[in-house]
Parts: structure tokens; C-alpha cells; sequence
């Protein structure tokens, strides 16, 4: 993710949305916002600067509340993005087209590592074994790269 674009300042909050409108139904949307505010977080992390987390995270929950209302977080939304639900997302070419076209910043081939990173820190934290649909998805990935 280039430096330029790693705040959520509104131009990157307006990418996000415009993701987010892409999404054919209410759910659908919801989930183009969650995967997309998810990944552009856990790009967020990739830099060698020492980050505020707590300020970084009250930022990311304040347009979370904002865009789509109370009982999300950035802490579910990034549970939400390791679990099974966040498969049919990933799977969506919409959703592909919407996040290269809206999020250059985040390339759409940097979503299988980022998703990996969100897997292993999930790990840590919980202790709780991390194979399934979306590892599963992840080694889908690798595949697919080295059939190329």
C-alpha cells in the first residue's frame, strides 16, 4: 500500500463507499464494505512506522459506525474476514473489478497475503486452529499463481 493512502482520510473513505455501492443487495454491500475497510486496514499495517492503535482503531471504528451503523468494529469485521462468509466475497468478480478499479493502492493480487496475515494473527490471539474455507481459498490462490 504506498504511503500516500495509508490514513483513512475521506478521499480513501469515499474508495471504500464506492466498493461498498457496488454490492447488488443490502448484505452484499455490507459485505463489499467489511472486505474491502478490512483489507485496506491490514494494508494499513504494512509499514515500517510505529502505529497508534488505538488511534488508528478509533478511526476505523468511527466510519465503520458511520457507513454502516452500530454492532460492527474493526475487530469483527476482521473475524468476519477469517471465517467462512468472507468466501463468497472473495469469489465475486464484482467485487474484484470494484476493489482494483477503487483501490489501486491495495493491489487486488496482495488480498490471498493479507488475508493469510489476518489468519495468523487470528491465531495468536485465540490459539484456535486456522484451516478452513478461507485457508482453503488462500492455497486456491497460490495454486492458480503458479499454474500461470
Amino acid at each position: 500500500m504506498s504511503h500516500e493512502n495509508s490514513k483513512l482520510d475521506s478521499a480513501l473513505q469515499e474508495q471504500i463507499l464506492t466498493v461498498t455501492r457496488c454490492g447488488l443487495s443490502a448484505g452484499e454491500a455490507t459485505d463489499f464494505f467489511r472486505l474491502a475497510l478490512g483489507l485496506c486496514y491490514l494494508a494499513t499495517l504494512m509499514t515500517k512506522e510505529t502505529l497508534d492503535f488505538k488511534k488508528l482503531d478509533k478511526a476505523f471504528n468511527r466510519f465503520i459506525y458511520r457507513s454502516i451503523g452500530p454492532g460492527h468494529s474493526i475487530t469483527s469485521i476482521l473475524q468476519w474476514m477469517s471465517g467462512e462468509g468472507v468466501v463468497a466475497v472473495l469469489d465475486s468478480k464484482r467485487f474484484t473489478r470494484a476493489f482494483g478499479d477503487y483501490l489501486p493502492h491495495v493491489p487486488v493480487e496482495s488480498i490471498p497475503f493479507l488475508l493469510g496475515l489476518n489468519l495468523g494473527v487470528a491465531k495468536d490471539f485465540s490459539g484456535l486452529d486456522v484451516r478452513g474455507p478461507v485457508a482453503d481459498w488462500i492455497e486456491r490462490q497460490r495454486i492458480l499463481r503458479e499454474g500461470e
